[in-house]
């Protein structure tokens, strides 16, 4: 007898969720532009508003091309189910709020991208759920931080803009003995690289903005996970109304046929940049788990398949000389996002943690000469090249 066989990832990518319309046969996936679906009896709008059925009724609800994009993250992950949304902080504020309530208490990494920072920090304190923030790591802190209350533990996984990594399997460990639901931020690693769910968390985020859909043209987010805790998601997206365009949708689905190509490209080119840097005696510090000298090496090779496209790294000076040599680049593009075709430079400092006080800043060790690199699938050498004629201006 034949074994049936797992297929590959980029099978999964570019088959999974969608098949050839049976009428037209149509090999792109129609987007369904429409906001609304007719019935042909008021049975048959009851049994489809009941769930009976499983019929669209309205897009806020669910649509069938924002379906196939669920689908597919939902086999690439390797779960059961998925729900997209607007944004990735949609995605992130959504799960969250499902899972917790007044009173409870969250235990998160202090590296975050600076939303995620703002929703656990301010908004859900206002409405009484608590947030202890820590070392990613450290074990023994994240430990030390677990209350009787504590109801999630939210981790940034190689975190936002340092890259660290959270040892997944020991925090499911001390989650488990609490009681607790992991949710894991995997937009950095991407499934390609890093599959949390495989290793016991709850629940894995997504910024589809930046790795799934791959182009800078679509903004959108993700949580897939066990159907028991997508299903409530979907239910409170419906209320909280981030849902996902069809034509967002379609552009990720077609973003996503390509993400095993894309992230081979973002892995080598991440991993010969980091090394380029390292060597350079103007930058006193480079962070990227591909690197032997990555203090967390050893886990990243245990955790992850590839190490990613985005890096961070230190030039030797101020904030004067990073915006110097960032405002002297001509092919990378000076903007506040990642994972897409270009390659893209920021300072968290001036941009995605802009609004966290330096106090906060310091805790989270972004220094003011820190720089986030991204970098598309150009050609490496030419990268290189951008950023040799940049480090001579400083």
């Amino acid at each position: 007898m034949t074994t049936r066989r797992e297929k590959g990832f980029s099978t999964t990518a570019v088959r999974a969720g969608e098949r050839a319309d049976p009428e037209t046969g149509a090999v792109a996936a129609p987007i369904y532009e429409t906001s609304v679906f007719a019935f042909t009896s008021t049975q048959q709008l009851i049994d489809a508003v009941s769930e009976k059925t499983g019929r669209d009724v309205y897009t806020r609800w669910s649509n069938p091309t924002v379906t196939m994009a669920e689908r597919k993250i939902s086999e690439l992950e390797g779960t059961e189910d998925c729900a997209v949304f607007s944004s990735g902080m949609a995605a992130i504020s959504t799960a969250i709020i499902n899972l917790v309530s007044p009173g409870d208490h969250i235990v998160s990494t202090r590296d975050l991208y600076g939303g995620t920072v703002e929703l656990l920090s301010n908004l859900l304190a206002r409405f009484g759920v608590q947030t202890t923030f820590v070392e990613a790591t450290d074990m023994d802190e994240i430990e030390s931080a677990v209350r009787d209350n504590t109801r999630l533990f939210f981790m940034e996984s190689p975190t936002n803009p340092t890259l660290k990594l959270v040892d997944l399997s020991k925090v499911v460990e001390t989650a488990k003995k609490n009681g607790a639901k992991v949710l894991v931020d995997n937009t950095f690693a991407t499934p390609y690289n890093q599959q949390p769910l495989r290793l016991g968390c709850s629940v894995v985020l997504h910024s589809a903005t930046k790795y799934l859909a791959g182009h800078n043209d679509v903004t959108a987010g993700a949580a897939a996970g066990p159907k028991e805790l997508i299903e409530p998601m979907k239910r409170l997206r419906r209320t909280l109304g981030g849902v996902l365009d069809p034509h967002a949708a379609w552009l990720m689905l077609r973003g996503m046929k390509t993400l095993a190509l894309r992230m081979e490209r973002h892995n080598q080119n991440g991993q010969k940049i980091a090394e380029y840097l390292q060597s350079h005696p103007k930058v006193e510090r480079v962070y990227y788990p591909g690197l032997s000298t990555h203090p967390q090496h050893s886990l990243a090779k245990r955790q992850m398949k590839g190490f990613g496209g985005v890096l961070s790294f230190e030039l030797k000076g101020d904030l004067n000389h990073a915006v110097r040599f960032v405002d002297s680049l001509k092919l990378a593009l000076i903007g506040a996002s990642l994972g897409g075709t270009e390659t893209l430079i920021s300072q968290p400092s001036t941009a995605s943690h802009y609004f966290m006080n330096p106090e906060e800043r310091r805790k989270a060790g972004i220094a003011d000469s820190l720089i986030r690199l991204s970098l598309g699938i150009e050609d490496a050498d030419d990268v290189i090249s951008d950023l040799a004629q940049a480090f001579e201006k400083v």
